[in-house]
């Protein structure tokens, strides 16, 4: 089991989880982050310090968030490793919480 990045990271973008990663499975888009599934130890050290209550185990993930195993998945194999914390997205307050955010998804 590995831990899952979900939809309200999307235009969020915090990084605050990549500090406390010890084996840097982040990954970065342009406004998204995903974790590697074959790199994550299921530490879960991440889960807790994300502001946007995007990061979930994936057996206890959120109702209709299931699409996201598989991009994580799909994402970490061509996005870059991120492991510094970088300025989250300059909006991403007001985007936090929002739903439906999965079509404003950058690749």
């Amino acid at each position: 089991m590995a831990f899952v990045v979900t939809e309200n990271c999307i235009k969020c973008k915090f990084t605050d989880c990549v500090d406390v990663c010890p084996v840097d499975c982040f990954h970065v888009g342009p406004n998204f982050l995903v974790i590697d599934p074959d790199e994550c130890i299921d530490c879960t050290l991440c889960e807790p310090e994300c502001p946007a209550n995007a990061i979930h185990a994936e057996d206890e993930l959120p109702e209709g968030q299931e699409i996201f195993i598989e991009l994580n998945a799909e994402l970490s194999k061509i996005w870059p490793v991120i492991t510094e914390v970088q300025d989250a997205m300059p909006d991403a307050e007001e985007w936090n919480g929002k739903e439906g955010k999965l079509a404003l998804l950058e690749r």
